[in-house]
């Protein structure tokens, strides 16, 4: 027997409930994604990081609609891949898919790299590319072990990360009341709204890296075929993973720009250079604020933990790749033998994941993570605009019948999606644009050669 016809009967099993999805979810986003980005966005938009979020979470929850109904009409792997293949066009659905696949394949680089750096300072005997390996290989050992392992990887880390949160949340309060008192302190409007500084065009930018908080959201639909009840439990599981994150990173940094107001943040800024070193006191500004709310027990304990996050964050990024891969696979869209594989004990795509191992290594060695930081970003707001689109012509130019009211049903949500993330995907670097429009451009040739100049339209698998 082949392998293909060996591989056709092995079924990816269905053991993940809703929790396990939103935890999933959580997890892959990380708890404390924002944090590490507060520097950067609340330099970008002068003291406006935490409306940044707020804005994200509207173009997130919005599209995490999309995501959810069109998970509902098509519960199978491959994420914006299926569902803009199937929703739109084929040929769209795969510079869809392969536009994603970079964001996908980026996280466990953006992962490997910030993980190593850290673990890399405190072991600095060590040399950085051996941690590169150290953790590269490791996610990819743990997820050769399959979802089950990884799903309880994943309690664990959400267990132990929510206290660290909690900690710094709790000693923020107590630092910003000591402060200023209730008014005016723990409720200002000011980290919202700053009269003196407030500028869409500085939200934009603002928002276009804060946005980075939500990306990974979508990596839950990448589960449709190992979810129990997939029509009702991925929609609500994307929309959850978007609000949950948006209120609970939003509250974050929120005390943070509360515990050190925009006044504050020159001397602030200052403090990190003298003591971080020139180029990383944006980047570890989160954790000089950890020290003046919390002291250096806090500041340490922290640090540890959002290399934590970036390990569990690896672990699910190189699960949603592996898994975009194999749909793509699958489908004859990539070579079949190789990326619609699954591995009979686990029921997984494991010959994807060893890839993304490799990848990851890699990639660590040769970008950097503010790079992959932008990057990701980019495919990521393309694939959601074109899933919101997709959303529209499957409810409401398909519909056979349309219902009252189905105009602000089925168009106007997803559109108010698409003009979101057009809004953040518009004020991304130049730069980003250069690199990720080259590796689409890349796909399209791709897509012509294996459509025989765009005249073969491949077979989609039928698994639902």
């Amino acid at each position: 027997m082949s392998d293909i016809s060996a591989n056709s009967e092995v079924k990816l099993r269905r053991v993940l409930k809703l929790r396990d999805l939103v935890i999933y979810g959580i997890i892959l986003i990380q708890p404390v994604a924002a944090l590490p980005l507060f520097g950067f966005a609340n330099r970008d938009s002068q003291g406006h990081a935490v409306t940044c979020i707020l804005v994200a979470m509207v173009a997130m929850i919005f599209t995490a609609i999309s995501y959810g109904r069109m998970a509902n009409r098509y519960p199978a792997a491959g994420s914006a891949y299926t569902y803009v293949g199937r929703g739109l066009h084929p040929y769209l659905g795969f510079i869809a898919g392969f536009t994603m696949f970079m964001d996908y394949m980026i996280v466990p680089i953006i992962c490997t790299i910030y993980t190593s750096i850290t673990a890399n300072h405190m072991l600095p005997m060590i040399p950085l590319r051996v941690w590169f390996l150290f953790f590269a290989g490791g996610f990819t050992l743990l997820n050769l072990r399959g979802i089950g392992m990884t799903n309880r990887a994943n309690w664990l880390l959400m267990i132990v990360l929510s206290v660290v949160v909690f900690w710094f949340m709790g000693a923020a309060i107590r630092f910003v009341f000591m402060k200023g008192g209730i008014i005016g302190g723990l409720f200002t409007i000011e980290p919202i709204f700053h009269s003196d500084t407030f500028s869409w065009t500085l939200i934009g930018s603002g928002t276009a890296l804060a946005a980075l908080t939500y990306i990974g959201f979508d990596g839950l639909t990448t589960l449709s075929e190992e979810v129990e009840n997939p029509r009702r439990n991925i929609l609500l599981a994307t929309v959850l993973t978007c609000v949950i994150t948006g209120v609970w990173s939003g509250s974050q940094i929120y005390l943070a720009q509360a515990s050190v107001s925009w006044a504050e943040w020159p001397q602030f800024i200052g403090d990190m250079v003298r003591k971080f070193g020139a180029g990383n006191e944006l980047e570890k500004a989160i954790i000089g604020v950890a020290n003046l709310v919390g002291g250096h027990i806090l500041e340490i304990v922290l640090a540890f933990m959002l290399m934590v996050a970036s390990v569990g964050s690896g672990v699910t990024g190189q699960v949603g790749a592996a898994r975009v891969m194999y749909g793509m696979g699958r489908d004859r869209m990539l070579p079949q033998k190789f990326f619609g594989h699954l591995d009979k004990k686990h029921a997984g795509p494991s010959y994807n994941i060893m890839l993304i191992g490799v990848i990851a290594y890699i990639g660590a060695n040769v970008l950097s993570y503010d790079a992959c930081a932008h990057l990701i970003n980019f495919g990521a707001f393309l694939a959601f605009m074109l899933v919101n689109a997709a959303a529209i012509y499957e409810y409401f130019f398909k519909a056979e019948q349309k219902t009252s009211g189905a105009f602000f049903k089925h168009v106007l949500p997803p559109a108010i999606g698409i003009v979101a993330c057009f809004y953040i995907w518009s004020h991304l670097p130049l730069r980003t644009f250069i690199i990720g429009g080259s590796w689409s451009l890349v796909g399209i040739i791709y897509l012509a050669f294996i459509s025989k100049g765009f005249r073969k339209l491949p077979k989609v698998s039928d698994v639902f």
